[in-house]
């Protein structure tokens, strides 16, 4: 990547939120957004400059910034992990209240997701990430993968975090499998309880946790005018360390293959037509997104 900052990209980075809490004491009752440094230095490493796309609304919202603003001047967008996608945002009521997720950055990141798909620019999903984006196209979750998926994986154990490990399957003949040739199975972390239940209609799993089969990376459907670059990974490709003495995916492909179509995105947008939208998510909660894009 060029080394001179006109020449290098501009990525956004979807905002984390600790919602105001009047018994912190640290920024007291304060709203505070903000991105896990690894994730930031993970694109930093092939030269990008990470921006956070702070969300525009809230009790102390001022000026006229749109997402739709950030989505025109930034090359494409990560929407990474955190907390639990509201099972509200796909019709379902929450089986406990544990697994309540975050409803208002539920609407942040949906009303993320439809600017940069309404730009044209690729997006890429990490762990809720990938939940998200399905769920903003019209798939459903698992709210618990233990709950509801028989024989299933232990996908999330609070103690080990991020050193808890499954293997995958890659899926033949997809996009995610020509970027590891010759690789069938590999190993990931796995640091989430809730998965993709339905898949999104237009897009594909390239990835089943092994030998439970449940989906660890989807891509959109290709070669159709208007379908620009959207992917995701349920596992950390951020958190992969060479040399290290587990060894799991390697995330140099993953993440070159991504910034590959911000490049390309560079010279033509993927405008979807505006006879057939993007198809993002649209329930009671579409007006509160509208808000956010456009204020």
């Amino acid at each position: 990547m060029p080394q001179n900052v006109a020449g290098r990209l501009k990525i956004g980075l979807s905002a984390c939120f600790q919602h105001a809490d009047p018994a912190r004491s640290l920024f007291t009752n304060k709203t505070l957004q903000y991105v896990e440094q690894s994730i930031a230095h993970w694109l930093m490493s092939a030269g990008a400059m990470v921006v956070m796309v702070p969300c525009p609304t809230g009790e102390t919202a001022r000026g006229d910034t749109k997402l739709a603003h950030y989505a025109e001047w930034l090359d494409g967008v990560v929407m990474h992990g955190g907390a639990d996608v509201w099972p509200g945002s796909y019709g379902e009521v929450p089986m406990r209240e544990a697994w309540i997720g975050d409803r208002i950055r539920d609407l942040y990141d949906l009303a993320l997701v439809e600017a940069f798909e309404q730009a044209g620019k690729p997006i890429f999903g990490v762990c809720r990430g990938l939940q998200l984006i399905n769920v903003a196209f019209g798939g459903t979750l698992f709210q618990d993968i233990e709950t509801q998926h028989p024989n299933a994986l232990r996908h999330r154990d609070p103690v080990s975090y991020d050193q808890n490990f499954h293997d995958i399957v890659l899926v033949e003949d997809t996009h995610l499998s020509r970027m590891y040739p010759g690789v069938q199975h590999a190993r990931v972390n796995s640091i989430h309880h809730q998965g993709i239940k339905d898949l999104a209609p237009g897009f594909e799993v390239e990835a089943w946790s092994y030998p439970d089969r449940v989906p660890e990376a989807i891509r959109r459907v290709s070669g159709r005018a208007g379908r620009g670059y959207i992917a995701a990974t349920q596992w950390h490709p951020e958190f992969h360390r060479a040399g290290s003495t587990i060894s799991t995916v390697d995330d140099t492909a993953i993440l070159n293959d991504f910034l590959g179509a911000c490049t390309a995105a560079r010279v033509q947008p993927h405008r979807p037509h505006r006879s057939a939208p993007g198809k993002i998510r649209d329930r009671a909660a579409r007006m509160l997104r509208q808000a956010l894009l456009r204020r």
